[in-house]
């Protein structure tokens, strides 16, 4: 997959992951709420480690720095 996620969005889902697995563990939120947002945390963690957003490609976004020529 072609990267398209610059510094700042992978800081940023990385974040948020880290902060959902948390309340997970910590029994902050549990039930079905509690496993669907922590798919969601995985699912920002590797697309994070990836670099490349699924979501971007249809759209043609990327968060990337353009390239100084």
């Amino acid at each position: 997959m072609k990267k398209n996620m610059g510094g700042v969005d992978k800081f940023l889902r990385l974040i948020i992951a880290a902060i959902i697995i948390a309340l997970y563990l910590l029994g902050k939120i549990s039930g079905t709420l509690g496993i669907v947002l922590l798919v969601v945390a995985v699912v920002l963690l590797i697309v994070s480690l990836v670099g490349s957003c699924p979501l971007y490609l249809p759209f043609g976004i990327s968060t990337l720095p353009k390239e100084k020529k």
